[in-house]
């Protein structure tokens, strides 16, 4: 039986990626800082709370880190933790630099240092291509990073090729775009889209406050992007793997097909 680790397990992929290997037949266990305080809501709305082995673990400790991975001796790893927000990130730009490229450096000097032969994925982000002019990016298309996330994600990025190159880790990027679900947070503007759109309906609500409506993002659905990141390690040797819809949608569609559910005009709330 193979053994996964998925780090980072409580947020949205986590719960779907878990759910994706147990049904593969896989051992998996999972990570927060706290699992005894986290909810592990996702995983309990999927029905796999009790399926998966979970562990308290600080990606940004090292010690923590690495006990918990020659504790558990994965066949793969999937490191889905750190700070997720790019609005967050102006806030909490050190937060936000240390969870994600630290905690990814981290991962990567275990494996070299007691040279495991375990697969390694690490989550990045479509954020780090920036401003592409309108124009679709791909494994080509240079990082030109706005946001501390982006940065740090791109950082983080470079780590795992590094690493990849100089010591012949089996590590690989996935670079998602936008990818969505039930289990998404009310905070992401999907789900504030959808929450408020459910109280206007419901009269509990008058309007919707949102920003540029004209903006566009490529939004996919997390349960098939989930799928990418095992298949991403399932390939003959690592690489690193835009993942996307290629289809464009403007806020202002999201939120036109929202309120349409309800048979509401958008323009008048």
């Amino acid at each position: 039986m193979r053994k996964a680790l998925i780090i980072g397990i409580s947020g949205q992929d986590g719960p779907y990626l878990a759910n994706l290997l147990l049904h593969k037949g896989y051992e998996v266990h999972g990570t927060s800082r706290d699992s005894e305080l986290s909810s592990f809501y996702g995983l309990k709305k999927l029905n796999i709370f009790h399926k998966v082995k979970l562990h308290s673990m600080s990606l940004i400790d090292f010690r923590s880190a690495m006990q918990t991975v020659l504790q558990i001796k994965p066949d793969e790893i999937y490191n889905l933790a750190g700070q997720t927000s790019v609005g967050l990130s102006f806030l909490h730009p050190v937060e936000t630099l240390e969870s994600i490229s630290v905690g990814t450096l981290n991962i990567l000097e275990i494996l070299r240092f007691h040279k495991l032969d375990t697969k390694f994925y690490n989550a990045s982000s479509s954020e780090c291509f920036g401003d592409t002019n309108g124009e679709p990016a791909n494994e080509n298309t240079p990082f030109k990073p706005r946001s501390p996330y982006a940065v740090a994600k791109s950082a983080a990025y470079w780590q795992v090729s590094n690493y990849r190159e100089a010591y012949n880790l089996f590590a690989c990027s996935g670079i998602l775009f936008n990818h969505e679900s039930v289990l998404r947070p009310k905070r992401f503007v999907t789900r504030k889209i959808i929450n408020s759109v459910c109280k206007i309906a419901n009269r509990e609500m008058e309007s919707l406050h949102l920003g540029n409506l004209n903006i566009s993002r490529d939004w996919g659905w997390a349960p098939e992007y989930v799928n990418a990141m095992h298949l991403i390690l399932q390939q003959d040797k690592p690489e690193d793997f835009v993942i996307a819809t290629g289809k464009k949608t403007s806020l202002k569609e999201f939120v036109k097909k929202a309120f349409e559910y309800f048979d509401l005009d958008f323009n008048n709330y």
